[in-house]
């Protein structure tokens, strides 16, 4: 598949994450090392957000699917990484703007990303069965 029309599904996301960066560097505050700190997190994590991405190619969708066990790349070590790496991605930006309540955001988001982790599993195994449940025993979250 060619990569420009592979990455032609990842636009939503790769908007998404340019908003919030943008959000950081445009922020009126101080540029200190909590800023700083909070835009080298969201900056590494969007950028692993998008490899993985990258790496679920058409596999991705909104509501859990089983289109097909993706098992590769960032998929051998995590087996939701968009979850781990979104998660992370908006605390970086929280560190960044440096108001403690906003911390309620990503433990919020912690909560729905292991619900949504938990029914992806269900519908992973019912489809691929013993091959998921071997895949998940060498992977984490």
């Amino acid at each position: 598949m060619p990569i420009a029309k592979s990455a032609f599904h990842m636009v939503p996301q790769v908007i998404a994450t340019a908003i919030l960066m943008a959000l950081i560097v445009s922020f009126q505050g101080p540029w200190n090392a909590m800023r700083c700190l909070g835009l080298a997190i969201t900056v590494l994590a969007a950028t692993a957000f998008l490899a993985a991405r990258y790496q679920l190619g058409r596999s991705f969708s909104v509501s859990a699917q089983a289109k097909q066990l993706v098992t590769c790349g960032i998929y051998s070590r995590v087996r939701n990484p968009l979850y781990v790496f979104s998660t992370l991605m908006i605390l970086g930006a929280v560190i960044a703007y440096q108001r403690p309540v906003f911390l309620l955001i990503p433990a919020a988001l912690v909560v729905i990303q292991v619900i949504r982790a938990h029914r992806e599993a269900q519908v992973l195994e019912a489809a691929f069965g013993d091959a998921y449940r071997e895949y998940r025993k060498q992977t984490w979250f």
